[in-house]
């Protein structure tokens, strides 16, 4: 199996709901690095995996749309508990729906997609998903 992997960051204020999350539960900022990750069993006939600047530009657009917003007043994630986890997915299923609309080129052979995000130096989460 290979992959190839993009890095971006964003940065957004949120409010987590639950006893969990103790004083988290009140507003506060975050930035993560973000790594999207994406899968195939063969290399395509060029020899890669996916095109890594369309997979940049990709990751990018997905992350312009969460970038410096407090994610407690976007309407797309009303009901949703922002948590990093959560926050894996929703960028994975954007990314996904971008890669499905030809944002990477082809990409038939593409197996699945791997979203990590990191909010310190020892501390991530990831989600995974079929393409």
């Amino acid at each position: 199996m290979f992959s190839v992997t993009v890095r971006d960051h964003f940065m957004i204020a949120h409010s987590l709901r639950g006893e969990t999350f103790g004083p988290a539960q009140r507003l506060h900022g975050a930035t993560y690095i973000v790594d999207a990750t994406f899968w195939r069993e063969e290399l395509d006939e060029d020899g890669i995996v996916v095109d890594i600047g369309r997979a940049a530009e990709a990751l990018r657009a997905v992350l312009a749309e969460l970038n410096l917003r407090n994610l407690d007043d976007e309407p797309a994630l009303k009901g949703i508990n922002t948590s990093t986890e959560a926050l894996a997915r929703v960028i994975a299923d954007r990314l996904a729906e971008r890669t499905h609309a030809g944002a990477l080129g082809d990409t038939a052979e593409l197996d699945r997609l791997t979203v990590t995000l990191r909010e310190s130096h020892v501390a991530w989460a990831s989600y995974e998903r079929a393409l």
